[in-house]
């Protein structure tokens, strides 16, 4: 009889400092998957689990899907919301039971009102409710950020390599292949966590570029290392207002914690060692747009301070009041306007108006009414087959009108917050990205993979909101000290 390995996840990248919480609203308009859906949307994608999917196919075992809850990163999960998450999730695995392993999918910044640890605390549940001797596996975004209580309730964790994440599929078959070596009884996987004095800015941590390349290429080398399985570096997720919030490592050893510590101290010297090259260059608006004459176009602009991967609301203004007020530039825009939408939608395309639409600026909301020319209304629903950060391959925008300004700009509205992860989101439109100057996407590094093969020139833009680039403007009242750059360790 086959070995049966459940496969169950709640992801979830939370944001402190957003103002809405993430409901099962949230939830269901992202993926609330449960049984064998999981297999049917995740198969072929460039996801985790469906490099899970296809090692353990691989091996002659079969994969019990159980349920996999996830949520467009936004605001503090709702302790109601959390609360009937897990219990479907503990009620469906007692559904499956008995197992022979378990692979399990968090974020590892999932942060519920109830349970600051969100993740540590469903996993040390699985853990408490099969035992010590159950294999458990499981993959990590490297923005998590990682607690003992997480890396004391799995044998191993493996996180993503690459920053956009196009990696994801590699790592859940990495981690999938520990998990089978572990019910085969071929390997005994003990892991450690070393978490760094240190956070790494966010527009630092794009992993082809420097600072990130040198210390990924350092822990590729250390994985060489005898009895070492695994080595993961977990950037962290500054928006998190969390004990646990910050730089940490993961190493995974067979049977070997002795080696696996040497590797992981290695590699926190180092980053040490290199603390000021990991705080970076912080472009403000009118200093950016300035910058935008001297490069090879279209330009990506990345709006730091509104990434919705990263839990923001999607709809601030600030860029395009400056591109507004500066009048050089033919721009695409997106922004998160529902009531915009609707208001759009009473026009056909092809009619000019005037269009009020509300965003966020430093000091608040606010509106702002420009005349536009309505090109297109659509069902907002779109597919990414190539490998894009976020390993998704169905997107859903709602509701979404795009209209255009008298110089040819554009500007997308739509009735749900979609991070900027696919170029579909411009060409499912008829709109092509190559025709602009400058393309706005509200991100600091995810946008790249899909933007960098029609943007020449790309630059991070230190934008006010609830994920600017400078840490340090945050309120953290729960971060460990000393902690680099708040203090020098």
């Amino acid at each position: 009889m086959s070995k049966r390995i459940a496969l169950l996840g709640i992801y979830h990248e939370s944001n402190t400092f957003a103002e809405s919480l993430t409901t099962m609203i949230d939830f269901q308009k992202g993926h609330s998957l449960a049984g064998q859906d999981i297999r049917k949307e995740y198969q072929d994608a460039h996801h985790e689990v469906g490099g899970m999917i296809e090692v353990i196919d691989q091996a002659g075992m079969e994969l019990v899907p159980v349920v996999f809850s996830e949520a467009t990163p936004g605001g503090t999960v709702s302790a109601e919301t959390y609360e009937t998450l897990l219990n479907a999730m503990l009620a469906k695995l007692e559904e499956v039971l008995p197992v022979d392993g378990v692979l399990v999918v968090p974020h590892g910044a999932g942060v519920s009102e109830n349970f600051r640890d969100m993740d540590g605390h469903w996993i040390s549940l699985i853990r408490e409710r099969l035992g010590p001797d159950m294999p458990i596996a499981g993959s990590l975004d490297l923005h998590a950020n990682v607690s003992k209580l997480m890396t004391d309730s799995a044998d191993a964790f493996v996180s993503y390599k690459k920053n956009p994440h196009i990696d994801q599929r590699q790592t859940g078959k990495a981690v999938a292949e520990i998990l089978v070596k572990m019910v085969e009884k071929k390997a005994k996987p003990k892991q450690i966590l070393v978490q760094v004095p240190l956070a790494i800015s966010i527009e630092q941590q794009f992993t082809s570029d420097e600072p990130c390349k040198s210390l990924y290429s350092l822990a590729d080398e250390l994985s060489k290392t005898e009895d070492i399985l695994s080595v993961s570096i977990l950037l962290g997720f500054p928006y998190a207002d969390v004990a646990e919030m910050g730089t940490s490592l993961v190493v995974v050893s067979d049977n070997n914690p002795d080696a696996a510590w040497q590797v992981g101290k290695q590699l926190e010297t180092y980053i040490l060692d290199n603390r000021e090259s990991f705080v970076g260059t912080k472009n403000d608006i009118p200093a950016t747009i300035q910058m935008v004459a001297e490069k090879e176009k279209p330009v990506l602009l990345l709006d730091m301070g509104d990434n919705i991967g990263g839990g923001s609301p999607g709809n601030n203004i600030c860029l395009l009041e400056g591109l507004e007020a500066d009048g050089t530039y033919k721009y695409f825009l997106c922004l998160y306007d529902p009531a915009a939408v609707e208001r759009a939608s009473g026009y056909q395309p092809g009619d000019s108006f005037n269009l009020s639409m509300k965003g966020t600026v430093k000091d608040g909301l606010k509106d702002i009414e420009l005349p536009v020319t309505l090109l297109r209304l659509s069902d907002g629903n779109f597919k990414e087959d190539n490998p894009r950060h976020g390993g998704q391959v169905n997107y859903y925008m709602g509701k979404t009108a795009v209209v255009s300004r008298p110089n040819g700009s554009v500007i997308m509205l739509t009735s749900l917050r979609v991070p900027p992860f696919s170029l579909g989101q411009l060409t499912s439109c008829d709109i092509d990205p190559r025709s602009f100057d400058v393309i706005v996407a509200k991100g600091v590094v995810a946008p790249i993979a899909a933007y960098a093969p029609v943007c020449p020139s790309i630059i991070q833009v230190n934008t006010p909101g609830v994920t600017q680039a400078d840490m340090t403007m945050f309120d953290h009242k729960n971060r460990r000290k000393p902690l680099f750059p708040f203090e020098n360790p």
